[in-house]
């Protein structure tokens, strides 16, 4: 039934946000803006927004190297289509999707294919902090927003103490949730351990892939790109604000997004931007009007790479929706964290 849909709810979710944020813009705004756009700064927005696609792809080919060498083009317009699959689906059949895609054109195991996503979060995490303290000691944040800057990256440096900590203890911690959590939610209890069995994966392959540094050197590389594309569009846009508000707007949007729950992340983008750059004393209408712009730009390259690749091989994401909308990522793991490799019937 349509309502059981997760893409139902999550464009309905999309259409209330969206129209909320902007629900205030009249066509004389949009003049305004076209005015006084600075067209020159779209170029090297444009430029860094598909070398953070083609960084971000190859920092997965690093990753897979160790089991299998892929081309450097196949790899960017592979991984690209792998992202539209992802984000054009809500919640995490996304992910999915992507599994899916990867492990039909390239011959690996999805259980494999499943382990380097999760080490891709390990990766960005890690690399968010660095990016956030070499940015705070370059380039003085402004005084009424340092506190902001502080919080979330001792939020996200606790938040991954947490997760280690427990994961180094994950057995005690599992016996201690039978005892207490079983009982009375079982089905989170089960959802939890089979989240943290395969987070442990994650970190593992972390300490024992030869393509390790070369992977942290891709993602400090791609989310410096990314500050760019902001502070360009900054530039664009005639925000007077330095690249330590690009870093930060980043580092909001990129925390805030991390499980997309509407397809493409419409709207829950656009609130994450427009929020974040308030903070700033942008105004609501140029704030909506950026994080439209942004998000355009964001796309456009996965957009192009990756439907590139699927109408090369002649794959639908229409097809791939279909088969993945109703699914729930941990109900295709076991209890030790491992992708169970079924297939569906035909």
């Amino acid at each position: 039934m349509i309502w059981k849909k997760k893409k139902f709810w999550g464009t309905l979710i999309a259409v209330a946000l969206l129209a909320y944020c902007v629900k205030d813009i009249s066509l004389a705004d949009l003049r305004q803006l076209f005015e006084r756009l600075q067209f020159v700064y779209l170029i090297p927005a444009l430029v860094l927004s598909f070398a953070f696609v083609a960084l971000k792809a190859l920092r997965w080919r690093a990753i897979v190297m160790p089991q299998k060498v892929i081309p450097v083009w196949r790899t960017i317009t592979l991984y690209s289509a792998g992202q539209v699959v992802n984000i054009a689906m809500p919640a995490l059949t996304g992910q999915l999707g992507r599994i899916f895609l990867f492990a039909k054109f390239e011959g690996l195991r999805k259980t494999y294919v499943f382990s380097t996503i999760l080490l891709e979060v390990v990766l960005d995490a890690i690399t968010l902090i660095g990016v956030l303290l070499m940015t705070s000691f370059a380039f003085k944040f402004p005084e009424e927003y340092r506190s902001a800057g502080y919080v979330i990256g001792i939020g996200t440096v606790a938040g991954i103490i947490l997760l280690y900590t427990i994961l180094l203890f994950q057995e005690r911690f599992v016996t201690m949730s039978r005892r207490w959590l079983r009982p009375r939610w079982p089905g989170f209890y089960i959802s939890m351990k089979k989240f943290l069995r395969s987070f442990a994966k994650g970190l593992s392959s972390l300490r024992t892939r030869q393509g390790t540094f070369y992977s942290l050197m891709y993602s400090v590389v791609y989310w410096a790109a990314h500050i760019l594309v902001i502070y360009y569009l900054f530039k664009a846009f005639g925000f007077d604000l330095p690249l330590s508000a690009a870093a930060l707007v980043m580092l909001i949007n990129t925390l805030a997004l991390t499980v997309p729950i509407t397809p493409g992340n419409a709207g829950t983008f656009e609130v994450a931007v427009s929020t974040s750059l308030s903070a700033f004393s942008v105004g609501r209408t140029d704030a909506v009007l950026f994080a439209l712009a942004l998000h355009l730009i964001d796309l456009l390259p996965l957009w192009v790479l990756g439907m590139w690749f699927l109408r090369f091989k002649k794959v639908s994401i229409k097809d791939i929706q279909q088969q993945h909308e109703d699914d729930n990522l941990l109900d295709h793991m076991d209890e030790n964290g491992y992708l169970i490799e079924r297939e569906r019937p035909a």
